[in-house]
């Protein structure tokens, strides 16, 4: 993807370190057996802690959308807004062979026009296969990343605090 640039950028994002249930912070794929229960798999695991793959995809997701940086981390540039994201992931449900879902929280704020907090959820039907169950949480949170774009972009448009957008469950 092409890079962004800082100066052409009239705001800024900074994704922060995202929240997830205790049952699945853990370096295994936890799944979702017939009877109900969750099962952590040996033999599958994230390459890297999931609140921080998490972190990372949503990030990506919303600069792509966006066409700005996330500056989270880095100091401040006068006279460019900041709109800072928090994601509290709710519920990270993975149904081999059926579906992935993830059910969030998120945050906007801006430096001056204060805050909205929204939720989404999304559900992806998978085929079998624990790449497909990945994929189809890739997807989950490209839905969630779009509601979250949404929100900015409509802030931007009006001039105005964040807002839900109308319709953020899918």
């Amino acid at each position: 993807s092409p890079a962004v640039n800082a100066a052409a950028s009239t705001f800024r994002i900074a994704v922060l370190p995202v929240d997830i249930p205790e049952q699945v912070d853990r370096a295994q794929l936890v799944v979702r057996e017939g009877t109900g229960g969750i099962v952590p798999v040996e033999t599958r695991q994230w390459v890297a802690p999931l609140a921080s793959e998490i972190r990372g995809a949503l990030s990506a997701d919303l600069t792509s959308r966006l066409g700005v940086q996330d500056v989270y981390g880095i100091a401040a540039t006068p006279g460019q807004a900041t709109y800072t994201v928090k994601l509290r992931v709710q519920r990270f449900d993975s149904a081999l062979g059926a579906y992935a879902r993830i059910d969030a929280l998120w945050t906007i704020r801006t430096d001056k026009d204060g805050a909205a907090t929204c939720n989404s959820s999304a559900s992806i039907n998978v085929a079998p296969g624990y790449e497909e169950l990945a994929l189809g949480h890739q997807r989950a949170l490209a839905q969630i990343a779009d509601d979250i774009a949404t929100s900015i972009r409509n802030a931007r448009q009006s001039n105005s605090a964040p807002a839900c957008p109308v319709g953020a469950v899918h």
